[in-house]
């Protein structure tokens, strides 16, 4: 933060209040808490998330060095963060895709899988989790292969359902979600950290709870593939129709001794982002950490809110700034067949946010944003999301270029890379979802 006003410079105030909200999500400075004592047995450390590589080097870092420590995580591509020199290698770090699973992420779960069988009672399973591990950790129920996974998760993303949807159809669709992985560590202790990135902190959502119980049904999950119109084998179907690919419930005896720790929730981080803006002499107001609908109809809602501060100074006063959280979806239109072939669905939710906030906003004086995912990463470019400004609109259309053919295209990606108004990160090493912040002076 320089020693200006920030509303004169605010798209530089409105990073430093996202990067506020991202540094009180790093493992490294909410682990130490939550960590057990190390057992009288073996500790394992098992994991996935796209925080999976900070996680598991926070870990290393608070462990007894004379105690031992042995596991394998997984994380995304490219989100291993830098390792701090003199820290030694205990746990296993590997990469594989997201959001949707690959080759890697098959390996990688049936090699925890492996890790976890034969414990007794004396061992203890460090389970790490984060946001991004669905896709990370994925081990299909048998009679489904990865290429029906892969076109399942294509489906979801594409579909518009949310995340506690799409992670029901996953955890019943797995051999190691819902959990399944904690039925699989019997009769070890099992202790999970997880950093949460679902409206609600719900951990049974979080990466689809491998390792806790899970309250939704095979009809459920039914239920959600035909809403949305996504097929499956006809022999699955049958498994799901029938009750035969449930998962283990809340009261079930295999969770009496386990523990759920939440380390880092999105409202911590919108408040250390509220902070920073009282700091700054700006009021600072959170909407909820718990926000979901359509991208961009969530942006017009912002965006009429923000015009009543910046017209009416209702129903907050400005100078302000209005934060949110929570995990919104895009539903990616289909390509006519006669349509012109141009970029389609490139970016993600918070990139489509800010394509229905500006266009609702009408080049509303006194009115600057930003939305980006805390993790870095919008959708699966490499931007973590977008400003926007009171010309956006104006600088766009200098360049001939509509908003609206855009947002038909979900096509956020082209419209603000063109105009230079990406956010680019890089991986954060963290994920507590989706982090907009509107600045009305």
């Amino acid at each position: 933060m320089t020693s200006e006003p920030p509303v004169q410079q605010p798209r530089q105030f409105l990073l430093a209040l996202y990067q506020a909200a991202v540094q009180r999500a790093l493992p490294l400075h909410n682990t130490a808490a939550f960590l057990p004592a190390p057992p009288k047995g073996r500790t394992i450390v098992i994991g996935a998330g796209k925080a999976g590589g900070s996680m598991a080097q926070a870990v290393e870092a608070l462990w007894p060095a004379d105690a031992p420590l042995q596991g394998l995580v997984v994380t995304r591509y490219d989100h291993i963060p830098p390792r701090p020199e003199g820290l030694p290698v205990r746990i296993e770090l590997v990469e594989a895709a997201h959001p949707v699973p690959d080759a890697a992420g098959l390996a990688a779960a049936e090699r925890i899988l492996a890790m976890v069988q034969g414990l007794t009672a004396d061992d203890l399973v460090l389970c790490l989790i984060s946001g991004g591990g669905s896709a990370l950790l994925t081990l299909p129920a048998d009679g489904l292969t990865l290429a029906d996974k892969q076109r399942i998760n294509k489906a979801l993303l594409n579909s518009g359902a949310n995340i506690a949807e799409m992670n029901c159809v996953r955890k019943h669709l797995s051999r190691i979600k819902g959990g399944r992985l904690a039925a699989a560590c019997a009769p070890a202790r099992v202790v999970t950290l997880t950093i949460s990135d679902v409206p609600g902190d719900d951990p049974s959502i979080i990466a689809s709870g491998p390792t806790v119980p899970d309250a939704t049904s095979c009809a459920d999950a039914l239920a959600i593939l035909r809403r949305y119109g996504i097929e499956l084998p006809a022999a699955l179907l049958a498994e799901l129709d029938s009750g035969a690919l449930e998962t283990p419930k809340p009261g079930d005896p295999l969770f009496e001794s386990h523990e759920v720790h939440m380390i880092a929730t999105p409202q911590q981080s919108l408040e250390a982002a509220a902070t920073l803006a009282r700091a700054a002499g700006l009021q600072a107001f959170i909407l909820s950490d718990e926000m979901e609908g359509e991208s961009r109809e969530v942006g017009k809602v912002h965006a009429a809110l923000a015009r009543a501060v910046a017209a009416k100074g209702q129903p907050f006063p400005k100078p302000c700034v209005i934060l949110s959280g929570g995990e919104t979806t895009v539903t990616v239109k289909p390509q006519p067949a006669t349509a012109e072939k141009s970029p389609r669905g490139r970016g993600g939710r918070a990139g489509e946010f800010c394509l229905g906030l500006a266009l609702a906003l009408q080049g509303q004086h006194g009115v600057y944003a930003l939305a980006a995912d805390t993790d870095g990463i919008d959708g699966m470019e490499n931007n973590a999301g977008a400003y926007v400004t009171p010309d956006t609109l104006a600088r766009a259309q200098a360049l001939g270029m509509k908003l609206e053919h855009f947002l038909d295209r979900n096509d956020a990606y082209g419209y603000f890379e063109a105009l230079d108004d990406l956010v680019v990160t890089g991986p954060t090493h963290t994920n507590v979802n989706d982090f907009r912040a509107l600045l009305v002076v």
